[in-house]
């Protein structure tokens, strides 16, 4: 099944190019107010472009390989951080890659449109945390590591950046800007989250055994009730595999337990 940032994400992006493939009229006007444009940032300080310009995309064959690029590498990564990291990294390299591209090609490039920059920077992260993942990739069929994978768009990116003429209608340099940010951020995030993590681990509280709850069972079931409910709250922002050992047996005997003597199921 598909995580709900990635399915939400999909439903938007295929429903907002639906309406406008239908309205002709009303797509030239979105596309007009929404497509990211250097020159209206700058001069009409039109900011909601740095989003907005990830849900329109040019044709068909555009939206379709980058969501299914964004399935493809993003669901696991998701499942991994959990939703709400998940969606805060792709909007991050989205809008990280609508500047990049502002500040290497200038206020006189044209308008761009795709998520392609998040997309990017998906492809990065998944390198990173899926390194020597075998992939198979039409129509080589040859498999091939993840990280050299991403190591050769980002080099294509890189070049043609840097060596294109633009004559391909291809914001090159947002594809680069996406990995550029996602790299960096990363980097910091993932030092930050150590750095966080370990202090909760020394100063923060940690959830309690249930040895003071065995003369009643009412506070029993309260006690595995609240610390189910504070353990799907983290995994939903961190993902199930950032808990601790201690954290993940907690959760396998509350669920296992409230199965056993409560109506409300918890999986």
């Amino acid at each position: 099944m598909l995580p709900p940032g990635i399915k939400n994400l999909l439903y938007a992006n295929g429903a907002v190019f639906l309406l406008l493939f239908l309205n002709q009229t009303i797509g030239d006007y979105v596309f007009r107010l929404c497509a990211f444009s250097p020159q209206a940032v700058i001069s009409s300080f039109a900011i909601w472009q740095f989003v907005t310009y990830m849900f329109l995309h040019g044709g068909f064959g555009h939206i379709f390989f980058n969501m299914f690029a964004l399935w493809m590498f993003g669901a696991d990564l998701e499942r991994d951080w959990g939703t709400k990291e998940f969606l805060k990294y792709y909007f991050i390299t989205g809008i990280g890659a609508a500047l990049f591209y502002l500040i290497i090609m200038g206020t006189s490039a044209g308008s761009m449109v795709g998520a392609s920059g998040a997309v990017y920077g998906i492809l990065i992260a998944f390198a990173l945390r899926f390194p020597d993942r075998e992939l198979i990739i039409f129509p080589i069929f040859v498999p091939i590591k993840a990280k050299y994978f991403v190591l050769i768009f980002g080099g294509l990116a890189f070049l043609l950046t840097f060596g294109s003429d633009g004559s391909d209608n291809i914001a090159h340099a947002a594809h680069l800007g996406g990995m550029v940010v996602g790299y960096i951020y990363l980097k910091f995030w993932y030092q930050f989250f150590k750095l966080k993590s370990g202090l909760k681990n020394i100063f923060g509280k940690k959830p309690k055994n249930d040895l003071k709850y065995t003369k009643g069972g009412s506070d029993k079931t309260e006690y595995y009730r609240r610390v189910i409910d504070e353990l799907l709250d983290k995994i939903n922002r961190v993902g199930y595999l950032n808990l601790t050992e201690e954290e993940k047996k907690l959760l396998e005997e509350g669920s296992k337990y409230l199965r056993e003597h409560n109506n409300n199921n918890y999986h």
